[in-house]
């Protein structure tokens, strides 16, 4: 997540600027040809073209939209893990009649099922961006947690060595968490530590987490669909190669001289396009590791924070600040 008050222009024209490159060749090209080689008969009507960027600004706004309700969606979501985190500690601190090492415990493993989850919505799947070079490029300004530490290491601080060896075993390590804590407070249960109405509570909160967690998933596993995302890309290049073709003609209009603007004029409508197309591919996988992300490793150890100051503890970790920014 971008935590300033905006991208400055000089970060956008870095980040574009292989597209940059491309729409200058495009420019210049018909350019040449129209005004040094005299091929006049490339010069194109600008009703077709004005009616294929008509559509072409349809589809990218209904594209931007749908993946901005995706990447809110995703924050909703969030949101409503950290209120049923919170809502975790005061009925493990309250409803438990034990010792701290109970409630240290229950609480720890929630942690880790925080930790968990995150590790598994920062795995990169086929369709997500964060490959392209321009991605890369940027990424290289932030720090990614769930790529530089193995999750074996974050998980040691909360689990035991026996219950850390059993989770990474399986393949979805959050879900078998939250099946361990649910175990867990069946046992305290039968140990009267936890009375009949508050153990039902504590279940139910144990199945709003799966709730959640489920959400996170159907976001992660289901991409924006790519039958409009393609559509979209055809739709935009279609535009930018025939931009200065329809350019040629009006400018001619004004005099053989000002046919040369039809460069600077046509790089700059058909960056605008481009770079409308660009923030809504890097908005569509909330939970991808890009610098627009949801920031879900803050929001956890928010969580974590908040969590261990119920249970009095002293060294608490610091909060996740944002890099150059951007805050993950």
């Amino acid at each position: 997540m971008h935590s300033g008050r905006h991208y400055s222009l000089k970060e956008f024209l870095f980040w574009t600027r292989r597209d940059i490159y491309v729409l200058l060749l495009l420019a210049i090209i018909p350019t040449l040809l129209f005004q040094l080689f005299e091929c006049k008969w490339m010069s194109i009507p600008w009703v077709p073209i004005a009616l294929v960027g008509t559509a072409a600004a349809f589809i990218i706004g209904f594209k931007n939209t749908q993946t901005y309700n995706r990447l809110w969606e995703a924050r909703q979501i969030w949101g409503a893990i950290v209120n049923s985190s919170r809502s975790w500690g005061i009925m493990t601190k309250d409803f438990v009649i034990a010792d701290k090492t109970i409630h240290q415990e229950l609480i720890y493993r929630h942690c880790a099922w925080l930790t968990a989850l995150r590790y598994q919505l920062r795995e990169p799947r086929n369709w997500e961006n964060m490959t392209k070079s321009y991605n890369v490029e940027y990424s290289r300004l932030f720090t990614i947690l769930e790529k530089s530490i193995p999750l074996e290491e974050e998980l040691k601080k909360y689990l035991s060595e026996e219950e850390q060896k059993y989770i990474l075993s399986k393949k979805n390590r959050a879900t078998q968490l939250i099946a361990f804590q649910s175990k867990r407070i069946a046992e305290l249960y039968q140990q009267g530590k936890i009375e009949n109405f508050q153990y039902v509570e504590m279940e139910k909160r144990l199945a709003d987490l799966y709730d959640q967690q489920g959400k996170c998933e159907r976001i992660k596993n289901f991409p924006y669909p790519r039958q409009f995302a393609s559509i979209n890309l055809f739709f935009i290049w279609l535009f930018v190669i025939l931009l200065p073709f329809g350019m040629l003609n009006e400018f001619q209009k004004l005099g053989e001289h000002y046919v040369w603007l039809t460069i600077p004029f046509s790089i700059v409508v058909s960056w605008v396009f481009v770079s409308m197309e660009k923030v809504g591919e890097s908005t569509e996988n909330p939970f991808e590791g890009s610098a627009n992300d949801v920031p879900i490793t803050a929001l956890s150890r928010t969580i974590e924070i908040d969590l261990r100051d119920m249970l009095d503890e002293e060294n608490l970790p610091s909060p996740i600040t944002a890099e150059n920014k951007i805050l993950m």
